[in-house]
């Protein structure tokens, strides 16, 4: 269980790689901030959403808060609000652990997984971070 987020991160690479090779930039911090005459995809600025997944017992939700500049990361903040125990475990160690993950990371294709032990509270974070990259595009125009 633990070999497959290992693998989406190969695989992410190799993708990567292979983009590189064609030519292809997407938001790199040279291309999102350098591009001379292109638009950004992400207008800058502070955007927060809400993200639900279910455990066996409930259904959790988080708010995430991500500062954008350049169509980069730069700050992340995540504020749970479980319903049982165990969800306050995982939620605070996903919390503990998100920014590492993200913040200096493009927002364009960015999909977490596992974090800090906590698979569950990601897809509730993955839904949040698809809502904000909708909203700071349309922002953008």
């Amino acid at each position: 269980m633990t070999r497959a987020p290992h693998r989406s991160v190969i695989r992410l690479g190799a993708l990567m790689g292979v983009a590189g090779a064609l030519g292809l930039t997407a938001c790199t911090p040279e291309s999102s901030a350098g591009a001379a005459g292109g638009s950004e995809e992400f207008a800058d600025g502070t955007y927060s959403a809400e993200g639900s997944y279910s455990t066996p017992e409930t259904v959790e939700t988080i708010l995430v808060t991500v500062t954008l500049a350049d169509g980069l990361i730069t700050d992340v903040d995540v504020e749970g609000s479980p319903q049982r125990p165990e969800s306050e475990q995982f939620q605070g160690e996903f919390i503990g652990g998100i920014a590492d993950e993200v913040v200096g990371r493009p927002i364009d294709d960015l999909v977490v997984s596992r974090v800090a032990g906590s698979s569950l509270t990601s897809g509730g974070f993955n839904q949040a971070i698809e809502r904000i990259r909708v909203e700071a595009s349309e922002a953008a125009g």
